[in-house]
C-alpha cells in the first residue's frame, strides 16, 4: 500500500510542472511533502496545493489561497501574502479532520548576498474553522533559501503542524514537525 501512495505522489509531482509556477519537494526525518503553486511571486494572487505523507500512515493535504504583493522590511525587498490554507488529514491511529487556517507568509531577500532569502509562514484555525477530529490547528514554517541557479533553489528550515483533538480533553498531536530540507524549481 505504501508503494501505491508513493507512486501516486511521484506521478502527481511529475504532472505538476504543466500547471505550476513553482514546485517544491521537502523532507523531514519522518515525512515527505510536495507543494506546487500556480502563480509567481509577482502575481497579485497565490493559489497552491500540497500533499504530505508522514510515516505511520498519516496523510495531510492542503489548498492555499493568498493575496500577495511586493513590499519592504526596512530596506529589504519582501514578498508577503495574507489569506487562508485549508487542511485535511487522515491518520489510522488518531482519526481524521481538517481546518481552514487564516494567516500568511513573508519572504525577505538579502541583497548583499544574491540568491539568499529567509522566510516563513503562520496559519491558525480556531475551533470554529475546524472540523472532524480537529478542534483547532496551528502551522508554522521557517526557512532559509539559496537560489543555486536561475530556476532552482535549495532550502532548509523547520516545519510544525499541530492540531488539538476534539472531545479528548487537552490532547493534541503534532501532525508533522521537524527540521526539513528541500528543493524548489521555478517554471
Amino acid at each position: 500500500m505504501k508503494l501505491t501512495r508513493v507512486s501516486f505522489l511521484a506521478l502527481s509531482l511529475a504532472a505538476a510542472p504543466a500547471f505550476a509556477a513553482d514546485l517544491e519537494l521537502s523532507l523531514t526525518d519522518e515525512s515527505v511533502k510536495g507543494q506546487y503553486n500556480l502563480m509567481t511571486g509577482r502575481d497579485d494572487l497565490q493559489l497552491g496545493a500540497g500533499y504530505t505523507y508522514h510515516e505511520g500512515s498519516r496523510h495531510i493535504a492542503n489548498a492555499d489561497f493568498h493575496a500577495q504583493g511586493q513590499t519592504a522590511l526596512g530596506n529589504l525587498p519582501t514578498t508577503a501574502g495574507l489569506g487562508a490554507r485549508a487542511y485535511g488529514w487522515d491518520d489510522d491511529d488518531h482519526g481524521d479532520g481538517g481546518a481552514v487556517g487564516l494567516g500568511g507568509f513573508a519572504r525577505v531577500n538579502i541583497p548583499t548576498v544574491p540568491g539568499l532569502s529567509v522566510g516563513g509562514s503562520l496559519h491558525y484555525a480556531p475551533s470554529i474553522l475546524s472540523f472532524g477530529d480537529s478542534d483547532d490547528m496551528t502551522e508554522v514554517e521557517l526557512r532559509g533559501s539559496y537560489r543555486v541557479i536561475r530556476n532552482a533553489e535549495v532550502f532548509a528550515g523547520y516545519r510544525y503542524l499541530n492540531t488539538d483533538l476534539d472531545g479528548r480533553g487537552s490532547r493534541d498531536i503534532d501532525l508533522d514537525d521537524g527540521l526539513m530540507a528541500g528543493i524548489k524549481v521555478f517554471f
